[in-house]
């Protein structure tokens, strides 16, 4: 075997050992446009009426609104196409106000992470044009199994990269979530426009060449080196 072959399999191997990593060490996720992504909203009253919780279930992402278009997610103010006074005020149309604060999720969630993994997410937020009171985080929360509480980490959504890390707890049952939280007031779907909205995409490098690390790609570089050498 040539050395060149050689160092790149050994690459190959260390790309192989991550994959087979012990179920206690690092699991690294993205903005993976393919995963099976899911929207759940908390909706409480305005902070003006009190700020108190209304109810919460399961949501369209498309009504969240977190849209992917190919690898980017746009995520902006939620709408409801609900004129009634209980959304918006006087009533739902152009102008409206909404009537509630709406605390959108969009999310995946794994099952398979219940031995003390550390979970890392990343991507890179390209635009943030969200107004005031609008915020938008990046988000790893870490269930119990009745859901009666949990352990979070979360970045707020500045243009660049960004990356958190949560070491989960070990225990049968348990759910981790990651994904993003969106919160404001509920937007006439006309008006949507002037609130602005966040852009998130993938880290630009493919996760496989990050999880080779500076040594693969040292190594494939010497070898490359190596190769010219000899063919000179």
């Amino acid at each position: 075997m040539s050395t060149k072959r050689y160092l790149l399999a050994c690459v190959l191997s260390l790309g192989l050992l991550c994959a087979t990593r012990p179920a206690d060490a690092a699991v690294m996720v993205s903005v993976d446009p393919a995963a099976p992504w899911q929207g759940f909203m908390n909706v409480f009253e305005l902070p003006s009426n009190g700020g108190g919780f209304v109810f919460n279930g399961s949501w369209g992402t498309a009504d969240l609104t977190a849209v992917f278009n190919g690898n980017v997610l746009t995520l902006g103010p939620n709408t409801v196409n609900d004129p009634s006074p209980f959304w918006y005020t006087p009533s739902g149309g152009p102008g409206s106000t909404g009537n509630k604060n709406m605390d959108a999720n969009m999310y995946v969630q794994r099952e398979d992470l219940s031995t003390g993994d550390t979970v890392t997410f990343a991507g890179t937020v390209l635009s943030n044009t969200l107004v005031s009171p609008y915020t938008s985080v990046a988000f790893i929360k870490d269930f119990a199994p009745d859901f009666s509480s949990f352990n979070q980490v979360n970045v707020p959504l500045t243009p660049g990269d960004f990356s958190i890390s949560l070491p989960t707890v070990a225990g049968a049952g348990r759910h981790v979530q990651y994904g993003f939280e969106t919160i404001g007031p509920n937007v006439w779907i006309t008006d949507v426009g002037p609130k602005g909205n966040v852009q998130v995409t993938q880290v630009p490098e493919p996760a496989g060449i990050a999880l080779l690390g500076v040594a693969g790609v040292a190594l494939l570089r010497r070898g490359r080196g190596r190769g010219h050498r000899a063919a000179a």
